[in-house]
């Protein structure tokens, strides 16, 4: 797969009014190994797609997946003015995670860039994480008093750190980091979705309130290189949004279910775990995510979030309908929402009436 960055790299633009949230992608190659997939032009491409979610910095981790280091490159500003032809060539490998940024709970400095890579007893670990940890002091408290030390004010930094904790049951055999997610997972109940790569697998993590979105989607090839072969996984992209998708090749499969911990390896994506919500409460997705953050053609709960939008316009033209000679949006992402609330008071308010 060929990647070509657009040479007009834009300049980042001075953010005002409402804010965007962070956005993750990871890529895994399907079957043997090493693959013949661009795995960072793969992921790059992926967060140019999310990127309107986040446009401080910018990160990819890769990894061959054989216990050799990871591969790193981070950076301030947009994704175009981070990486280059020269720095994807890099970054090989046959699995990888993406993040780009909007800063919430610490500064935009360049240590602050995601993802976050430890190096622990047993290999390293990478964690690119969306959301807001609603009890990050309480949880940092923990993570120093276990003797840990932070080097930034990061939610995502103190995520990382709080993986590297044995689960309070204990260890066999090394570490169970499905165990030490769910242990997290216990810990601090939202707001996140997570990429979380180790060696040579990925997990993807989302808060059992589902607040934060994250989907999977699948990369298939011609097994015969025609349209009428059978068609075979080459590999599997993890995202904030299903946009990307298409872009990289890929079909969208499904979302992550709140609370579910998902293991993607060369062998395919199966479910670990679905930590359940505190007392039975009920899920809290963002609304935000169909009134702004999200790009108009991503699919949130089986519906693209254009025609949501659309249905919230109709719904308010019908609670609050008025004679109006023009419809406006602001921002950009309520366009969907005035289109909607035009057409049903076109015909709510304006249909031809019968003569007697």
């Amino acid at each position: 797969m060929a990647c070509a960055l657009p040479s007009d790299a834009k300049a980042e633009k001075e953010k005002t009014g409402l804010t965007h949230e962070c956005g993750v992608f990871g890529c895994i190659a399907a079957g043997k190994w090493p693959t013949d997939i661009d795995v960072a032009c793969v992921i790059c491409v992926g967060l140019l797609s999310v990127q309107h979610r986040g446009q401080e910095s910018a990160g990819i981790v890769t990894s061959e997946g054989d216990g050799r280091p990871f591969r790193v490159h981070k950076g301030m500003g947009m994704i175009n003015n981070v990486f280059s032809d020269e720095t994807l060539k890099r970054l090989r490998g046959n699995l990888g995670i993406g993040h780009t940024r909007y800063s919430t709970s610490a500064a935009s400095e360049v240590v602050n860039c995601q993802p976050f890579v430890v190096h622990t007893e047993h290999g390293a670990l990478a964690v690119a994480h969306n959301g807001e940890i609603v009890n990050s002091g309480s949880l940092r408290k923990m993570v120093l008093g276990r003797g840990v030390g932070l080097s930034t004010h990061s939610d995502s930094e103190l995520i990382t750190q709080a993986l590297c904790l044995s689960p309070p049951e204990g260890e066999v055999n090394g570490p169970d980091w499905p165990a030490r997610i769910k242990h997290l997972m216990q810990l601090t109940p939202l707001s996140y979705s997570l990429v979380i790569m180790q060696e040579d697998r990925i997990y993807g993590v989302r808060d059992p309130y589902g607040n934060r979105p994250l989907c999977i989607g699948k990369m298939l090839r011609s097994k015969n290189g025609n349209d009428d072969a059978i068609e075979m996984e080459e590999g599997w992209v993890i995202s904030s949004e299903s946009c990307g998708f298409p872009s990289v090749g890929a079909q969208y499969v499904r979302e992550v279910l709140p609370g579910e911990i998902v293991e993607l390896t060369r062998n395919g994506v199966r479910t670990i775990e679905i930590v359940d919500r505190p007392n039975g409460k009920p899920p809290a997705f963002c609304i935000f995510e169909y009134v702004y953050f999200a790009r108009s053609d991503t699919i949130y709960e089986g519906y693209e979030v254009y025609s949501v939008r659309m249905q919230c316009g109709a719904v308010l033209a019908r609670e609050a309908g008025v004679e109006a000679d023009i419809v406006s949006s602001v921002p950009e992402s309520g366009t969907a929402a005035a289109f909607g609330y035009a057409a049903e008071i076109t015909t709510s308010l304006y249909e031809p009436q019968q003569s007697l």
